[in-house]
């Protein structure tokens, strides 16, 4: 089983580098720019919505999505946004990968640029994403680098995506964990205590050990919570819980699961070949 699971996702990362990531253009129309209308994308504007249909999802999903996503950076549709304003680079943790109002000191800028501490530019392999795209990112960043308008907040609490998500094998231990939540979160109620990553077994029973973690909401993005293990996770299968009163609350005082315990992920890792 585990073979099969590591020749998909090879298989997988293969055609990814024959695509998008190693440099064919997919994506990109004949002059190297983001589809536009003809794909569904529309015109290019300085808003994150247009940046997902025009680059995210056509150009860097196609290798930064699910558990083998380059970094752990997953730049789909239902996880980018939590995945990039204010939260810290794997590659440089002392640099966020989307810093609003502060495009240089943005990682996903320089990296799109070409001028990272560490790595290549991205997309890896090319064609470089044209100047007035970057300018149009920029932009997004310049002026806060807001999400996109959504329909108001349901009546409680919930966790919208989780990444790693549900049921996910992820081949390289993710250092951290992204929860990405229905409405703002009360910062007063975020705290280590307010959840619980374990180990367990492979029939779901907890193994007693428990890994200690950070628990932060990242600047620029109040509907998120990150969750950076203390120690590396290693390989094997986690849980993380989001634990009853007093629990997380949003800023309207409605709080996750009311007393009850939710378990939001439960996830494999596995690394060794």
């Amino acid at each position: 089983m585990r073979v099969r699971r590591l020749v998909i996702a090879y298989l997988g990362l293969l055609a990814a580098s024959l695509t998008g990531c190693a440099g064919s253009g997919a994506g990109l129309d004949s002059n190297g720019r983001p589809i536009g209308s003809e794909g569904g994308g529309g015109t290019l504007t300085a808003d994150f919505q247009s940046i997902q249909d025009n680059v995210f999802t056509p150009i860097c999903s196609v290798c930064h999505a699910g558990g083998a996503a380059p970094q752990g950076l997953r730049l789909d549709a239902v996880n980018s946004y939590s995945m990039i304003v204010g939260v810290p680079s794997s590659e440089d943790p002392a640099v966020l990968r989307i810093k609003p109002g502060d495009p240089d000191h943005s990682y996903l800028i320089q990296k799109i640029e070409g001028h990272a501490s560490v790595g290549a530019q991205m997309p890896f392999g090319g064609p470089a994403l044209p100047a007035a795209t970057i300018a149009v990112m920029r932009q997004w960043v310049t002026d806060g680098a807001q999400p996109a308008a959504v329909a108001a907040a349901p009546t409680g609490l919930s966790v919208v995506a989780a990444a790693p998500s549900t049921g996910e094998v992820v081949l390289a231990a993710p250092v951290q964990l992204i929860l990405t939540f229905s409405a703002e979160l009360d910062r007063a109620s975020v705290a280590p205590s307010t959840l619980k990553l374990e180990r367990i077994g492979s029939g779901g029973a907890s193994e007693g050990v428990e890994i200690p973690v950070v628990v932060t909401v990242p600047p620029g993005n109040p509907s998120a919570l990150l969750v950076t293990p203390r120690e590396p996770l290693g390989d094997g299968r986690f849980r993380l819980t989001l634990l009853g009163r007093p629990g997380l609350a949003d800023i309207g005082g409605r709080q996750l699961g009311g007393d009850a315990d939710v378990t939001v992920t439960t996830f494999l890792v596995e690394t060794a070949p």
